[in-house]
């Protein structure tokens, strides 16, 4: 069969596609670069916050009309595994609702599929982290995500991720470094290491957190230039951790934590275990140790019971901390959540209105801090060429996708995964200016 994924949401479900993509070719499956010419679709969902889920409804709609009447059409991802019943009866052109944990079962389906029939494969997690084999990677060969582990035991108050993917539980390190060794081999030069919670790997395996020595065992891969971690929860960044980042040079200084708040009492309400007093204390540590550092960070607005205020305080507290990377994303109403049921639920409107103030006050600390950089020269991962023949590209401050860029002219040709260095001489809010310093 030829088969073509889309892919919606975040890291982990683009490592989940291509690992289907793997599954699918090892069985004698062909991938094809348009919906229209694919004998199966699969679309892998996102449904984490409401805006989410209506992107991936559009998609599933969007791949219903473009496909050939023969070809079968699935739907696979978080969606898929939340809402199955419901998406089944609502969505006739699905012919497949497949679940986070069931695509190493995708040749079996397929095979045993009987034509004009619709399927549900929904199965609940392994308590055993389930590898995928080898990943099938069309894109950006140079940089990579790689899961050290999946599911979710924090169980914050807001958040739907456990109940989709269910319960922590750990990667081993031996399959992590295989996985690592192997994109090398295939031209990879940026590992990110990703989880719902990379801060708190080892401690299912092997009972103490163990992302120092991962770290460690990562930078002694060959061929691997920039490692990076994202996801980070505040109150496992312990000294072991932060020394480690800040003793291999292949590990970028940067880090993502996901703060969401600044108020003990919204924290609190979150189920978060972190306090004011303990994040700046954290952020004191890492800056300590690392100067350069850039810290990434989410925060959610209008939580319920959220007051003008708590929001004033995290106005501030966002102010004061200067974050070199900041997104805001208002609280999204999840059923089956404990925030769901609280009372004080914030209006919409109000909700939007202030993440707009938090984004627009990240906007000018953003441009402070990338007017800072003019007159460096910054090594930068080359990632493609503009129309006008400028290329684009990243620091090892800039996680791929969601941070900011580099535009840049050069008197050669550059290819992407090159590794340049760019002089600085000009700043936006968001995005930085250069022209490569011949050696």
């Amino acid at each position: 069969m030829k088969f073509y994924i889309n892919t919606l949401g975040c890291e982990k479900n683009t490592v989940d596609s291509e690992g289907a993509a793997g599954i699918l070719m090892r069985a004698g499956h062909k991938p094809v670069e348009r919906p229209s010419e694919a004998d199966v679709i699969i679309v892998n969902t996102c449904g984490f916050i409401n805006d989410a889920k209506e992107q991936s409804i559009e998609t599933i709609f969007d791949m219903a009309e473009v496909k050939k009447e023969d070809a079968l059409l699935m739907v696979s991802g978080c969606l898929s595994q939340r809402y199955s019943k419901q998406l089944y009866k609502e969505m006739p052109e699905v012919d497949i609702f497949l679940g986070v944990n069931d695509y190493q079962r995708l040749p079996e389906i397929l095979e045993e599929h009987e034509k004009g029939k619709r399927e549900k494969y929904i199965s609940d997690y392994d308590r055993i982290y389930a590898e995928m084999g080898r990943r099938e990677r069309s894109e950006a060969p140079y940089t990579a995500s790689v899961k050290i582990s999946e599911g979710c035991n924090n169980v914050c108050s807001y958040c739907i991720i456990p109940f989709i993917r269910g319960g922590y539980r750990d990667r081993k390190m031996e399959d992590i470094l295989e996985e690592i060794r192997q994109l090398a081999e295939e031209g990879c030069k940026e590992v990110v290491l990703i989880a719902q919670d990379v801060s708190n790997y080892g401690i299912d395996l092997y009972g103490s957190y163990k992302l120092p020595e991962l770290l460690h065992e990562v930078c002694k891969i060959d061929g691997i230039h920039w490692v990076r971690i994202m996801y980070c929860y505040e109150e496992r960044i312990t000294d072991e951790l932060i020394a480690a980042m800040a003793s291999e040079p292949k590990v970028c200084h940067y880090i993502d934590i996901p703060l969401q708040h600044c108020n003990d009492r919204i924290l609190k309400e979150m189920n978060r275990c972190s306090t004011e007093a303990s994040i700046k204390d954290t952020i004191g540590r890492l800056r300590k140790a690392m100067p350069d550092i850039h810290i990434r960070t989410t925060m959610i607005a209008g939580l319920p019971g959220e007051t003008k205020e708590d929001f004033a305080q995290l106005e501030k507290f966002v102010e004061d901390m200067r974050f070199e990377r900041l997104g805001v994303f208002p609280y999204s109403k999840e059923e089956g959540t404990l925030a769901a049921t609280m009372k004080g639920q914030v209006r919409q409107q109000t909700k939007e209105k202030r993440r707009d103030a938090i984004m627009a006050l990240q906007c000018s600390i953003s441009l402070e801090h990338n007017q800072a950089k003019v007159g460096q020269v910054m090594e930068v991962l080359v990632e493609g060429q503009d129309e006008d023949g400028s290329y684009i590209g990243r620091t090892r401050y800039d996680a791929p996708d969601v941070d900011n860029g580099v535009l840049f002219t050069s008197n050669r040709e550059l290819e992407p995964g090159e590794f340049v260095q760019v002089e600085i001489i000009d700043a936006f809010d968001y995005d930085l200016v250069g022209r490569e310093v011949e050696e």
